[in-house]
């Protein structure tokens, strides 16, 4: 009977130390991440930013497409075919072995306005891509921020824990003793309650902002894991710098507008320039069959079987009223451009504008809920002072420290406004990847 006992409790140790270490493996995986790496990963995972660079891939094509127009396009084909009487063209070209074609613009004002026209766009793009980029950083920055305010949450709330469980046990042995009522003890377990649901929640928000920075960077979620020292310092916010009007320069976005509002005037120009004169260089060479007919109707000794033309092809637009109402379109577009690329740098400006009234706000308050949590942490030692010296009761150091705890998570959420005001305020100002990446 005793070594069964003894081969079972062997047993349950080992089962005990499998577990254990089953349950260390994430821990051991985890690695801290910080902040400047987390930025480079997810910059190089992210499906926005892939999707934003095909686009800028695919408006470059575009602008390769119309520059190289004026490079020769050469066809070499063949015309074979039966005759009848006068051979007669195949699509526009004589009967032949081999036909080669070459033409190429010598003289073409709309297209080289529509070559800068795609040039534009793609400039465009590139900075819609930018912006892109800077709202992937955005993401990042501000769920690593928040996951490092509130795993230092949590472990404030640990300790929180420790001493709510030592006075409601305290309460608890003094209500066994008759000295203290059963409201207080109740008061007790609602404090340790609160602290309980203060927890539940933290792990709650550490979970999604974990599994939300696992989606960004393509790490396991279990193995993130911050680094409060990595986030760089924030730069003070201050009026004279004018950083409304630097918003306005810098936002990717303005660009992109007044990019395409260029590339929009640059297109109505060519639509306009398209009724002016084109000179193109043109070349064909055939290679002519000799049982074609051609010998028929040729004088006997004059027909060849090679074949040349080369020269110019000049047009001169006399009537076209469909391209000037194209035209015309085109001019209203670009002006719709324009006044879009104006709207979208008042609006960056308002809202840069906005954002630093709103941090100085956040300012203020972050400031008094400081305040506010040093003053209820020393009401709370002068409490615990005199609960200890027998005057005071210990309801009122439970109510104090609730109260210490009410005020730190105000002022937790207050450090937090202010921290994603600022960021946010980088973005629009341009600052915010180097500030990321600690260039600053």
């Amino acid at each position: 009977m005793k070594s069964v006992l003894r081969y079972a409790l062997l047993l349950w140790i080992a089962l005990s130390v499998i577990a254990s270490l089953l349950s260390a493996v994430p821990q051991l995986a985890a690695e801290p991440l910080p902040l400047k790496r987390a930025v480079e990963l997810a910059l190089a995972h992210s499906t926005t930013t892939a999707a934003a660079g095909a686009d800028e891939q695919r408006v470059f094509a575009s602008y390769v497409e119309a520059r190289d127009s004026y490079l020769p396009q050469i066809v070499l084909g063949s015309g074979l075919g039966a005759t009848w009487g006068y051979p007669l063209s195949l699509e526009g070209s004589a009967p032949s072995i081999i036909n080669l074609n070459a033409q190429s613009p010598l003289v073409n004002f709309a297209l080289r306005d529509f070559v800068r026209a795609a040039k534009s766009e793609y400039q465009a793009t590139t900075m819609q891509t930018k912006d892109q980029r800077n709202q992937v950083i955005q993401d990042t920055v501000l769920s690593y921020a928040e996951l490092s305010q509130w795993e230092a949450v949590l472990s404030h709330l640990l300790e929180t824990r420790g001493d709510a469980l030592k006075t409601e046990q305290t309460v608890n042995l003094r209500l066994q003793a008759g000295v203290e009522n059963a409201l207080a003890g109740t008061q007790a377990q609602l404090t340790t309650a609160r602290v309980e649901l203060r927890i539940t929640q933290a792990h709650a928000a550490i979970e999604e902002l974990r599994a939300k920075l696992s989606h960004l960077t393509g790490l396991p979620a279990d193995s993130i894991e911050s680094v409060p020292d990595s986030i760089p310092p924030l730069p003070e916010v201050k009026q004279a710098d004018n950083l409304a009007s630097q918003a306005a320069q810098a936002s990717p976005l303005v660009q992109a507008a007044e990019g395409r509002a260029l590339a929009l005037d640059l297109q109505a120009r060519g639509q306009h320039k398209a009724l002016w004169p084109t000179v193109d260089f043109a070349a064909q060479y055939a290679l002519l069959a000799s049982f074609d007919n051609y010998q028929q109707f040729f004088r006997p000794g004059s027909f060849q079987q090679h074949n040349a033309t080369v020269g110019v092809v000049i047009r001169f637009p006399f009537l076209n009223l469909s391209q000037h109402a194209h035209a015309e379109a085109a001019d209203a577009e670009a002006l719709h451009a324009h006044k879009e690329a104006e709207a979208a740098k008042n609006q960056v400006s308002e809202e840069t504008l906005k954002l630093e009234r709103s941090v100085e706000e956040l300012a203020a308050a972050q400031h008094v809920a400081d305040l506010e949590c040093q003053i209820a942490q020393a009401n709370l030692q002068a409490l615990e002072t005199r609960v200890d010296a027998g005057t005071a009761a210990l309801h009122d150091e439970a109510d104090a420290r609730n109260q210490v705890n009410e005020r730190y998570n105000a002022l937790q959420d207050s450090n937090f406004d202010l921290e994603r005001a600022r960021i946010t305020l980088l973005r629009s100002t341009g600052d915010l990847e180097k500030w990321a990446r600690g260039e600053n």
